[in-house]
């Protein structure tokens, strides 16, 4: 059975339960990590002598498999598994495995070690067999482990990791996927974490089938991060990646004689407001000449210290992104002095402001300042991005959805203007704000006040303004607005209709009924071309570059209709691709197109397997029924409302005759065997006929009721059988069409009408609302309010007479 991508999170996610004891996120990380390491390299590596890792003897996961439940099983990974595998492919700062403090002492030791073995032996996490390997599975769920340790390692240990989704940003508005790469193209990160960010650069310089490994090279101060970089760049087949352990402000180890090694892509995402960044540096006198010619950055705020680090290893024609805090947009002293004179100089390309609360162990905004060299001299002004308000919210934190980061990619890469959005701002104008970059100078991002009308509370009416602003759908359907709208005096209107019929109003209106259906048919043709593609999907293929493609085809075919958001349109199709379509993907990357039953069994608490049913993840069971059994679904369905109208008579009989005068308060339990009972007993008393013919009412009903549910069951449990048994039959076709027609584009076609029935429901509630707000001018609500004064004062008068009487 094909590895699901959802199936290997939660089982590897499942390994860090064994580790949470006493342990923080942030140490148990290594150990789990370590182990995925070595399963993968011994599963992919192990007994090939040409292999990028080398797998000694006696060093791989079945060795480690064979030391469970041993005494010594701790140190013996140490110094059997983990020295061997170090020493032989450079990895340096391995966990200890016999570190009793971690992993308790004795029999705890023992036991937890061994379960977390069991994990990684399940025959699913079988990496050999992984034949979507060109998509990094694996990779991915190195990265998903590094997310979920990094939101639970708390404030100040989640720093090693950079939010994949701002990673990817920042490796497309590079332009490395458009240059000409080879292995000879550098790219550096002096503070590299754990390497992701690096790693998305090179994925990007990939991308497009280009078979060409660029070379990576990154710093990173902690030692066991550092290691941590190191596996994961093995991990997603950089297994030539240059990862240095090493303070990179003080002791920078990518060097040329006396002077900075230089690169042609450089990135970072360093400790933001680094305030011990100059311990061990001579700044007045820095041996690299960082801080020569633009200032040195204040003792306790390194963050223009890393960013010149940056700017001194480019080459001259070199390219760079960095993120930093936003304070260094605005703040003063030193770091305006260093600000005035990158700008002057033409390094910075562009600045991207991203949401608050997205990276872990800081909840502040941050920036990604773009660096360009080797169009520097020629550049007159920066190219700003507002992107702050567009993201999702994932527990905690935020995360940029895919059409941010793909709406950031294109204004960027095209240097869109979009009001309130981004701009290109001249040097000249920033030089007028004394070099501040902070975006809202700018860039106004403020939504556009609604406002309230005088004339229109005073006198009644809707404003023209109001109606004018409305112009996008005027321009669409001219003569709905005449429609709508009838002239109440001069600046104001009023509607022709209820505020209640609005909705049939416009969605029966000519123009907008036209409107709505040359969407439809133009999204139509996308799927049409869609299923066609899709139907050619074989084992071996790439998920990631299918939901690519047809991400990317979906999005263009979206870009240009009136009224409709592309991007949104984009991130429905991405929605599903992350909860269903890409697991549907790597199955048929792996099997094919079939159709595989499994048993569903479950373990309670006792340790009792129990037999649950079947199913089958690429077709499920209701499409099936669907196509071929609609006719005994439909029924079941007949079946269940009788059921439903039964059961809600049966309710009806017992909530009027329940209480405790009712011919059912003297039950004890109102079931068969107390109503048959006491129709024995009252049987043959004239005087309770009113109470038999009652109970036998409430006798029928109930039989009714179960004999519905008995037959709903073998109902249900015949077509049951009928869908399973139909499974082996399906043809390669039948499948398709299942999967294709039936199931991905019959859904995401849902999603995409929704978006068209938002159009209307914008407009619709737009118009309501200002009918509603201008419906009751203040003349009537003054009078309305006096009448009702009136009546409270006769009201009162009335009961003081009363009183006096």
């Amino acid at each position: 059975m094909a590895l699901k991508k959802s199936e290997l999170y939660s089982s590897l996610w499942a390994s860090c339960d064994e580790l949470r004891g006493g342990m923080d996120a942030s140490q148990y990380k290594d150990y789990v990590l370590v182990l995925l390491f070595i399963k993968y390299v011994s599963d992919k590596f192990a007994g090939k002598p040409y292999a990028p890792i080398q797998i000694p003897p006696g060093s791989a996961f079945s060795d480690m498999v064979a030391l469970k439940g041993k005494p010594s099983i701790g140190d013996d990974i140490n110094k059997k598994i983990l020295g061997p595998l170090a020493k032989a492919n450079e990895l340096s700062d391995m966990p200890d495995f016999n570190d009793p403090n971690k992993l308790g002492s004795g029999k705890e030791m023992v036991d937890r070690l061994g379960n977390l073995i069991a994990i990684f032996e399940n025959p699913a996490l079988d990496f050999s067999q992984n034949r979507a390997d060109g998509d990094d599975l694996l990779g991915d769920a190195y990265e998903y482990l590094m997310r979920h340790f990094a939101s639970e390692s708390g404030k100040s240990k989640g720093q090693f990791y950079t939010p994949s989704e701002v990673s990817r940003v920042i490796a497309q508005i590079l332009g490395i996927r458009q240059a000409k790469t080879s292995n000879d193209t550098t790219v550096y990160d002096p503070t590299c974490g754990s390497g992701s960010l690096l790693l998305k650069i090179g994925d990007e310089a990939r991308h497009g089938g280009k078979d060409v490994l660029v070379s990576l090279f990154g710093q990173e101060k902690d030692s066991s991060t550092a290691g941590l970089a190191r596996m994961n760049m093995i991990l997603h087949n950089y297994a030539t990646a240059e990862i240095k352990q090493g303070n990179t402000l003080a002791s920078p180890l990518f060097t040329e004689g006396s002077a900075l090694k230089t690169f042609d892509y450089v990135v970072a995402n360093p400790p933001f407001s680094d305030k011990r960044w100059s311990t061990g540096l001579l700044t007045d006198a820095d041996p690299f000449e960082r801080f020569t010619g633009y200032g040195v950055p204040p003792a306790k705020q390194g963050d223009y210290a890393y960013l010149l680090h940056i700017i001194r290893s480019l080459k001259s024609t070199g390219k760079g992104a960095c993120i930093l805090p936003h304070g260094v947009l605005f703040r003063g002293n030193a770091e305006a002095v260093i600000r005035r004179n990158l700008i002057q100089r033409g390094i910075i390309k562009g600045i991207i402001g991203l949401p608050a609360n997205l990276f872990y162990g800081t909840g502040i905004p941050a920036c990604i300042l773009v660096l360009d060299k080797e169009h520097a001299t020629a550049r007159k002004g920066i190219f700003m991005i507002d992107a702050s308000k567009g993201f999702k919210k994932d527990g905690p934190k935020n995360r940029l959805r895919e059409r941010d980061v793909h709406q950031i990619v294109d204004v960027f890469t095209n240097a869109e203007e979009h009001p309130g959005y981004s701009r290109l701002v001249p040097h000249d104008e920033i030089a007028k704000n004394d070099f501040n970059l902070n975006l809202p100078r700018y860039i106004d991002t403020q939504e556009s006040e609604d406002i309230q009308d005088i004339g229109g509370h005073l006198h009644g009416g809707i404003p023209t303004r109001d109606i004018d602003a409305l112009c996008d759908y005027w321009q669409i359907c001219p003569e709905l607005r005449a429609t709508l709208f009838q002239p109440l005096r001069r600046g104001y209107s009023q509607l022709t209709a209820l505020s209640s019929e609005l909705k049939p109003l416009i969605h029966g209106h000519p123009q907008f009924a036209a409107f709505i259906t040359g969407l439809e048919k133009h999204f139509k043709k996308w799927r049409k071309t869609a299923a066609v593609s899709l139907r050619e999907l074989a084992p071996g293929c790439h998920p990631k570059e299918v939901i690519s493609q047809h991400a990317e085809v979906l999005l263009l075919h979206a870009e240009g209709q009136p009224l409709i958001d592309p991007y949104s349109v984009y991130q429905h199709l991405l929605d599903y691709w992350s909860a269903t379509l890409q697991d549907d993907c790597y199955l048929i990357a792996a099997d094919g197109w079939v159709a595989k039953t499994q048993r569903i069994l479950e373990t309670d608490k006792k340790g009792k397997v129990r037999d649950k049913g079947w199913t089958c993840d690429l077709v499920p069971k209701p499409l099936i029924v669907a196509r071929f059994f609609a006719k005994e679904q439909a029924a079941i369905e007949t079946q269940q409302a009788a059921l439903e109208a039964t059961t809600a008579a049966l309710a009806e009989l017992e909530e009027e005759h329940g209480g405790e005068e009712g011919y059912l308060g003297a039950l004890d339990k109102i079931n068969k065997a107390e109503v048959t009972a006491r129709l024995k007993e009252i049987k043959g008393d004239k005087d309770a006929k009113e109470e038999t013919a009652f109970l036998k009412q409430w006798l029928k009903l109930n039989t009714e009721e179960a004999d519905l549910k008995k037959a709903i069951r073998e109902a249900e449990a015949a077509l049951d059988q009928l869908a399973h048994d139909q499974y082996p039959k399906l043809s390669k076709v039948e499948i398709q069409t299942l999967v294709v027609d039936d199931k991905w584009l019959t859904t995401i076609a849902a999603a995409i009408q929704g978006e068209l029935d938002r159009v209307s429901q914008t407009l619709t509630s737009r118009i309501r609302l200002l009918a509603d707000r201008y419906a009751a001018p203040l003349p009537q609500i003054v009078d309305e309010v006096a009448a009702l004064a009136a009546k409270v004062d006769a009201h009162l008068k009335k009961m003081e007479a009363s009183a006096a009487r």
